[in-house]
């Protein structure tokens, strides 16, 4: 068991609980959370939730027990598949099902793990569990994502994703028509004021814009593809979701769970169709492109002959 005594900074007069913790000590929003559903933390002897406010002038008492940092377990997932590979990047294919890094809660197989089950070295760069990762997928979203294999490489990528160099390409089948059927979506996201699992519009969070036009409409639902300009978590669900045009399949954010069954979904239609970037050893634009899976085409099926 850990503990610490602290005052609460002017900075963090009125930030809620979890939030000002998770700042101070440098834990995770959801371990912070955590903590104080424990009942770890205590504002001047009383014992305090996670939603309640942080004041100046008090003294903040923290008590928690660490936890195991998630490793990463070589494992053999046959679906994902390696589209290019040399001695800086590798770009890979990412199926539905798995994450991208080992992380608290996930017991399912990661894009590192698959990675280390296949014979594949990355670069040790950043936290352990998340060595050569330079961005993410969700594990419910398919498609491309680009590797670090070496340290030079991921300073590289990681600079240029930081300063939105990157093209990131998606396509998305979202519910209904977007009105206008072309446009940016210019909203902050941050967590969710309700759910730890979660993401929102909200006017605390980090800017955020997402770009989007038509490919085809149908009868329930429009296909779209998606330029993102930042890369926030969740960041095409929720932007969809407050346009009130959710991904299909997407529950979490809003679809509608009959069409959902109907079309055989049991996640968002989402896919990395494309991904490109300038190649941090050879200083060339290279671009990579992605085939629909099987579950997303046979949803697709479905709504085009509707």
């Amino acid at each position: 068991m850990e503990s610490r005594t602290l005052p609460v900074p002017d900075g963090l007069d009125g930030s809620r609980v979890d939030a000002g913790i998770a700042k101070l000590l440098g834990f995770s929003r959801t371990f912070a959370a955590e903590v104080v559903e424990a009942g770890g933390v205590s504002v001047d002897g009383r014992t305090v939730g996670k939603s309640d406010k942080l004041h100046r002038d008090t003294w903040l008492s923290v008590e928690w027990s660490p936890r195991e940092e998630p490793s990463i377990v070589p494992v053999v997932v046959p679906e994902l598949e390696v589209v290019y590979d040399d001695d800086s990047i590798i770009v890979i294919d990412k199926p539905v099902g798995v994450a991208a890094h080992p992380s608290v809660g996930w017991t399912g197989p990661t894009v590192l793990g698959a990675l280390a089950g296949a014979g594949y070295r990355v670069a040790t760069s950043g936290a352990a569990e998340r060595a050569g990762i330079v961005h993410r997928l969700d594990a419910g979203t398919s498609g491309l994502m680009v590797v670090a294999k070496s340290e030079a490489a991921y300073t590289w990528l990681k600079r240029a994703f930081h300063d939105r160099e990157v093209d990131k390409i998606y396509h998305a089948l979202v519910q209904g028509h977007p009105d206008p059927f072309s446009g940016t979506i210019d909203a902050p996201i941050g967590r969710h004021p309700k759910s730890d699992w979660k993401f929102a519009v909200t006017a605390a969070g980090k800017p955020s814009i997402t770009h989007y036009e038509t490919l085809e409409a149908f009868r329930a639902a429009t296909l779209l593809e998606v330029h993102l300009e930042t890369g926030r978590t969740h960041q095409i669900r929720v932007h969809m979701a407050a346009q009130r045009h959710p991904c299909v399949g997407d529950t979490m954010y809003g679809a509608d769970p009959i069409l959902s069954a109907r079309l055989g979904l049991t996640r968002q239609w989402l896919h990395a169709m494309r991904l490109g970037f300038i190649h941090p050893e050879t200083r060339e634009y290279v671009s990579f492109e992605s085939r629909y899976p099987a579950d997303l085409r046979h949803a697709l099926d479905i709504v085009e002959n509707d």
